[in-house]
């Protein structure tokens, strides 16, 4: 990020000269006042990111104008200049407020040195003062072992060293964001700034200016000129979440910033480039929004250079159990509760949920439960309030433990071999292994109540824990014996 103004408040010519070959060396713009009035008035008028200011001027003492600019909202960097130097004099500039302090007689070399220290330390203010605002970056999206999550760290670590283009779709709460976070952490970027836009958040009248920034005076309200996300990510990776959500008027100046890495601010006639590799983020079916004429093809084809998919949770069960243990050490820390584990119940009821709200359901409902359990006991199922755990009103409270799965009703019982597996054999003389005909009781029960797990089982005299589990087996099996009902509950 570059200076776009220079101040130089210096009355000796030839030291005001130097300064101003130095600077313009660099193709920077430089203003010039001979005392601390003149200085004065050009600060009224004009906003600078940069001021070399002489100690000893004509009309005053510059460490005491020095202490003035550093109470203005939008002050200039002050690097103080001085013939006169000493420990003291030093120490009081810093204390008041000034980035850096040099000697006369300098070289142009030393100039240049505090001018790439101050261009650095000015991006890093601007950055920090923008991600304080930013929620706590939360953690274990990437926990898992499941087939898809393995796939999912494998085309990360190929694709992150990379300036590719990444384009992360997936459903809400299934860590896009974390996703892009482990992109940015894999890359060459990652000592430099990771920035962050909702395009879903942010009014339509006010994205082009989060985006590219604007210049004093170019609307109501801009008050001072202020960069924005493309100029503070310089070097470093942006972030477009919810990139579908970006207004169409907007989608061709955003293509052309893709395309050529160079914008003008809203009000401004400058051009700026900039180095940043993009990151973008969709829960929506981008391809479907093109064919409505919604998003722009060209845009689209832009961003989807490396296309990345985000599995919903439901498709990778053998990580609920896991990514569950790695909230509840987390929560247990934060909240200070100190809970041996889930019970069983509890697992159960979490391994057969289908978790429509994914990664941030589950962290949500740990998070609660663990809130809710007693210090030196499990978290239960009750805890956890999934639907159809317990009824409202009821106090979360451990059930009673099933009862045993009373044996099914058979025809006769054929005779085999020792060791081998129990058969039934039903009226039409089929013999069938016992866990077979279990599996068709259950699903006979199903259908005769419409899918109404409670009522089924009720019907089959067992438990709706030891249902679910059941169910939930077999969906781990390949048969999801529940497939052709709604799932209810009650």
């Amino acid at each position: 990020m570059s200076f776009e103004k220079i101040l130089i408040v210096e009355d000796e010519l030839v030291v005001r000269n130097l300064l101003q070959s130095i600077f313009q060396r660099h193709k920077l713009p430089v203003t010039c006042a001979n005392n601390l009035a003149e200085a004065t008035a050009q600060l009224q008028r004009e906003q600078f990111d940069l001021m070399m200011l002489d100690i000893r001027l004509p009309d005053g003492d510059g460490q005491k104008f020095l202490e003035q600019v550093a109470a203005m909202p939008e002050r200039p960097l002050v690097v103080m200049v001085t013939g006169y130097g000493s420990v003291e004099s030093a120490v009081g500039c810093m204390r008041a407020g000034a980035f850096d302090y040099v000697l006369k007689p300098f070289s142009p070399s030393q100039i240049d040195v505090i001018l790439k220290k101050a261009q650095t330390y000015r991006q890093l203010l601007r950055v920090n003062r923008l991600l304080s605002d930013d929620p706590e970056d939360e953690e274990g999206i990437l926990v898992g072992r499941s087939p898809a999550m393995i796939r999912l760290r494998q085309i990360i670590e190929r694709v992150a060293p990379t300036d590719a283009t990444v384009l992360i779709t997936g459903e809400s709460g299934t860590g896009k964001e974390m996703v892009a976070r482990e992109f940015y952490r894999r890359s060459p970027r990652r000592s430099q700034a990771f920035i962050k836009v909702n395009c879903a958040a942010i009014s339509e009248n006010l994205i082009e200016s989060e985006f590219f920034g604007h210049e004093r005076g170019a609307f109501t309200g801009a008050t001072e000129r202020r960069e924005g996300r493309f100029e503070l990510a310089h070097q470093g990776t942006l972030l477009l979440d919810e990139v579908s959500e970006i207004p169409a008027n907007l989608q061709a100046k955003l293509l052309r910033v893709l395309q050529e890495r160079e914008f003008e601010r809203v009000g401004g006639s400058r051009t700026i480039k900039v180095n940043v590799r993009i990151i973008a983020t969709s829960n929506r079916d981008l391809m479907r929004h093109v064919e409505k004429g919604e998003f722009r093809q060209d845009l689209y084809y832009r961003l989807n250079v490396f296309p990345v998919h985000v599995p919903a949770l439901r498709e990778r069960p053998e990580d609920i159990a896991l990514l569950a243990d790695h909230f509840l050490r987390r929560f247990a820390r934060k909240h200070g509760v100190k809970v041996t584990g889930f019970a069983d119940s509890a697992r159960a009821a979490l391994i057969g949920y289908r978790w429509p709200g994914n990664v941030r359901e589950l962290q949500n409902t740990v998070e609660r439960a663990v809130i809710l359990s007693e210090t030196g006991r499990a978290v239960t199922a009750a805890a956890l309030g999934l639907p159809g755990d317990f009824l409202p009103g009821e106090l979360p409270l451990e059930p009673a433990p099933a009862p045993e799965v009373p044996a099914l009703p058979v025809a006769a019982v054929a005779e085999e071999p020792a060791g081998a597996s129990p058969t039934v054999t039903d009226s039409h003389g089929q013999v069938l292994k016992l866990d077979e005909l279990e599996k068709q009781a259950i699903r006979a029960a199903l259908r005769q109540t419409g899918g109404n797990r409670t009522q089924a089982a009720a019907e089959l005299g067992i438990s709706i824990r030891t249902l679910r589990n059941k169910l939930q087996e077999y969906r781990l099996a390949g048969d999801p014996v529940d497939a052709d009902f709604a799932s209810i509950d009650s």
